[in-house]
Formats: C-alpha cells, structure tokens, sequence
C-alpha cells in the first residue's frame, strides 16, 4: 500500500483561518496578531487578564530515541485530536524546530502522517522569525563584549575566560571552534571562539523561561558572558546590552499560534534541545495553553531520561506547574533495536530482540511513576510491521508494574487512531498525584548530580574531572550552587555513552565541564563527547528538498 508523505498530507489539508482557530481557543481579537492567514502571534497579556482556572497539564515523553523513530511529536498531535475528538477543550504545545536538523538528519519536524501541525512547511523553516532574533540577540551580545574589550576593556575581562559564544541554527562542524579577531589592531583582539546551534544558545532558554518584558529583560541582564582577571563574573549587564537585546526580542517572546490537520489549537513557541538543552517549549506557551484550554498536552524533547528529567525538575521547578498525567511514547521497531536487532531486520517478529530491549522502556515508566510520583501510560506508536504477539508482550510486561498500554495509531488514522490513548488519559488525570523532583535544589552541585545520574540514569555515580570539580567550587563561591542542574548528555542511552542501548548498569557518568547559565536560572553539566553545535550527516535531508517555480515545496519529510 502506497502512503503520502507528510509533507504531501500536510499540503492537501484545506486549513482554517487563524481567526477561527483562535475564536476555538477562547482567543479575543485583541490579543491576536496575524501573520498571514494561517500563523498569528499571541500578546501574553492573555495570562494576566484571563482569570479562567487552569486545565490538565499532560507531558508526552518517551524511551531514548534511535533511527527507527518513537514519534513523540506525532502521538503529542494525535493525542490532542484524540481527546477533542472525544469533546474535550484542548490545546497543544510544541516545540519550534531548529533548521538545523530539518536541513541535516531529520528533515521535518511538526509531527507526521495524519497528526501534524501546519502550515507545516512555515513551521520547519522561517515561521515567524523567533530563531533569527534570537540568533540575532545572542550574536549582538557577543559584539558588544569583543567590541568592550577593543574599545580599552574597562572590566579587565580576561579574554581567556570568555564563556560566551556566537550561534547560527544550522548544523555546521566547521564553526565549532574559530580564531577571530585576525587582521590587525583594528580589526580586534585575536582570540579563541565558536559557535553554538541557536537552540542551545542561552538566549533560547532565557526566551522560553521569561514571563514577560520586564522579567526577560532581567534574565538577560544576569547572563554570564565572562569573567575578569580576578576571577569576577561579567554579565550582559555590566556590557549594558539587555535594552537592546531585549528590543530584538521583543515579538519572538509571544507565542505563535497555528492548527494541527483537525484544527485543534496549538502553540508552537520556542525550541532549545533535550540533549544540549533543557528541551521544552516556552513557559508562556504552556500555562496560555492550560489557561484557555480543559487539557494542555505538551511534550519534551528526546527520552524521558532527558526531556521529561529536565521538564520536571527545572522548567515546572521554575513555573510552579504540575502535571496530571504522563505518556511515555515507545515503539515495536525501537525496542527490538534497543535489544540488540538490526535495522535491516525490524520488520521481522523477533520476540527475544524486544524482550531484551524492553527494560529501557520500564526503566523509563520506573522513573515518571516511582521518582516523580506521577500516573503515566504508555502510548505504543503503531507499525504495519508489529505483530500481535510483540503488541502483546509489551502490554504483559508493563501490566507488571501496572502500567496500562494504549495502542496509538494515530499516524494512520488521526483522531480516531488517538481516542484510546485519550480515554486513558483522562482516567489518569482525574488520579491524585504527589509530583516530586527528583533533586533537592539546595542541595550541593555534587549531590544534584548524582542524584540525577542514580536515579534517572541508574548510574553507580556521577564523576567530576577535575576541570568541573574546580568549577563547581567556583560556582558555588560565587552564589549559583543552589540552581537546577541542565545535563548535556547524548539522547541515545540512559549513560554518556551513546552505544550502550537498552538500560545499561555498572555504569559512571562523566562531567567534564560545568558553566553557569545564570539568566535561565540553572547550571549546565556537560557529560561525555557531547557537542552544541552539531554536523551534517554524509547525506544531509537538504539534498532533497526543494522548491518549484510556484514556491510550493517538496522533500521535506
């Protein structure tokens, strides 16, 4: 049977006006702005001025990802037509992708088959300009700092502990470590740079976190970009750029509102990684969503060791939220690779591949319901390929620990392939729950981190090398020891290791670098070989994309 690609999906759906869809989220005109007919942005006013109580927060998450897919996205989407297919008020909230991974290994990034946001195409490239203005901030801040110090460096910064980086939003290996400043006095101070993929630049994480102007503006003010001679920190205040960057800004800090293929209402705001990141979409975004909406459904970034640690214990940490349920999204074909099969061979039952692949998934559901303490399902992502004996180990082996399994197939079928997982969904959300962290925030940088690694990742331990000992001791003295802790840590594996698959034990995780990002309100850890700024596969998705004379698109995804 022949499918359409998404991207062909996508173009065949006859979209409603984005008035209609904001007339559907309880959107008043005045806090609407258009951006054509099928984008707008939305003024955060709304948050302030609407006293209607807050629905049900639901996270959508998964095991740790490999090259046969979950479909975290697309069972989000689904998820959300499946429960407005069953009458309920719902929002959804996503990410933005980074062009980057759209031009590099993934191609497209709004979800797939039956369940995608759209105008897709605008979703996966310019949108509405968030990611250049923040490129743009971060890369202002970064010339106003070189520029300081050409300029007499009054700080006394000291150009061999700038911690600051450019960004572009494109995978590219060739910028991760530059010399600039080449050419002569007038042309700078010869130095030592790089750069970032805009999804990891701090600025994102500062956008995503921010409730307003005034508190964006602070955050800004307190980033770290270097330290002086003496060991002192220097802040994008002490350069005075938070006005104007702050002005760049200014629009990219307002949700963006668009529609998924059954018109459900959704916010597209934000996009920093879950490996390198803290792999959410805006705060603002999520609670606009549970103010207007019965249910909010939202996901986070790469598997739940990942994206759901970092959405709990730092951004619901941060804006005091708390989820009603959790899904943790796994697949037949991801399992059997976890357990050792190949991916020539995926299509084939092969029940020893997946029984040995399933622990990363139960070590997944271990940590939402017994660390966390919240209810959680499991969504199954339906294949073609999976046979019922597959289908039916999974659901054995998570009715084990009581967990119950919901075969999504929402890729196939939209909404209707969602109300089962829907249905149990709002069971869990009407459980009481007794959400926790996983960490005591005031605890040492040390104990943070080996709690983090214990208990999400079962490592032994987390070891500091030296570098990041020191600079633990450092950030301490100078008052960020009691911020939540950011690991950047390969999304393929619970450990720093991306070959070890499954759920590894006897195991140590490696920090070997610690930086303050003191304007999003947490420490970042650095773990393994992980990079933030990626490269271009041997046969990058770019190859296939293209445009026609109409301007209409093809090869994406």
């Amino acid at each position: 049977m022949a499918y359409l690609s998404d991207i062909e999906i996508a173009q065949a759906c006859e979209m409603k006006p984005i008035t209609e869809i904001a007339e559907t989220a309880g959107v008043d005109e005045e806090y609407l702005e258009l951006y054509g007919k099928y984008k707008a942005k939305i003024d955060y006013r709304i948050l302030k001025e609407n006293k209607r109580a807050d629905g049900k927060l639901i996270l959508v998450t998964a095991i740790n990802p490999t090259p046969a897919g979950e479909g975290k996205t697309t069972t989000t989407i689904g998820l959300a037509d499946g429960l407005r297919a069953l009458g309920k008020n719902v929002i959804v909230a996503l990410r933005e992708p980074s062009l980057g991974p759209v031009f590099g290994v993934k191609g497209g990034a709004a979800g797939g088959g039956h369940a995608q946001v759209v105008p897709m195409e605008d979703i996966n490239l310019h949108f509405t300009g968030d990611f250049h203005a923040i490129g743009a901030a971060n890369n202002l801040l970064a010339a106003m700092l070189d520029n300081h110090i050409q300029q007499g460096n009054e700080l006394n910064i000291d150009v061999r502990r700038i911690v600051w980086k450019r960004c572009v939003d494109m995978n590219d290996r060739q910028l991760r470590n530059v010399v600039d400043g080449l050419g002569g006095k007038a042309n700078g101070t010869p130095r030592e740079d790089g750069f970032d993929i805009t999804v990891a630049s701090e600025i994102m994480a500062v956008l995503c976190l921010a409730s307003d102007i005034p508190d964006l503006k602070a955050r800004l003010a307190r980033i770290v970009v270097a330290y002086s001679y003496d060991g002192k920190p220097v802040t994008a205040h002490d350069l005075k750029a938070e006005g104007a960057m702050a002005a760049l800004l200014k629009d990219a800090l307002k949700p963006n509102l668009v529609q998924t293929l059954e018109g459900t209402p959704a916010f597209i705001h934000g996009g920093p990684f879950a490996n390198i990141a803290h792999g959410c979409n805006s705060v603002m975004a999520t609670q606009i969503a549970m103010r207007l909406g019965d249910y909010a459904v939202t996901e986070a970034g790469f598997g739940a060791d990942l994206g759901a640690e970092k959405f709990l214990d730092i951004k619901c940490r941060l804006a005091g939220l708390h989820p009603s349920a959790v899904v943790v999204v796994a697949t037949v074909r991801a399992l059997k690779l976890h357990g050792g099969a190949k991916k020539k061979d995926l299509g084939n039952e092969n029940l020893a591949a997946l029984e040995k692949g399933l622990p990363n998934l139960l070590q997944h559901i271990s940590n939402i319901r017994d660390v966390y303490k919240l209810p959680c399902v499991v969504a199954i992502n339906a294949f073609v390929t999976d046979t019922k004996a597959e289908l039916q180990l999974i659901e054995d082996k998570c009715k084990e620990l009581g967990i119950n399994v919901a075969l999504s197939e929402v890729w196939e079928k939209g909404s209707e392939g969602g109300k089962a997982l829907a249905e149990e969904v709002i069971r869990l959300c009407e459980e009481p729950n007794d959400f926790s962290f996983s960490y005591d925030v005031e605890d040492t940088i040390e104990n943070k981190l080996n709690a983090i690694a214990q208990k999400i990742y079962h490592a032994d331990r987390a070891v500091l090398l030296p570098a990041a000992k020191k600079q633990a001791k450092e950030l301490t003295e100078l008052g960020y020891g009691n911020l939540p802790i950011c690991v950047a840590k390969t999304q393929y594996s619970f450990s720093d290791n991306a070959n070890l698959l499954g759920a590894p034990k006897n195991f140590e995780i490696t920090v070997r670098n610690l930086k303050v990002s003191a304007g999003a309100g947490f420490l970042v850890a650095l773990t393994g070989d992980i990079m933030t700024m990626p490269g271009l596969p041997k046969v990058p998705a770019a190859e296939n994309i293209d445009v026609d004379e109409n301007g209409r698109i093809t090869g994406l995804f």
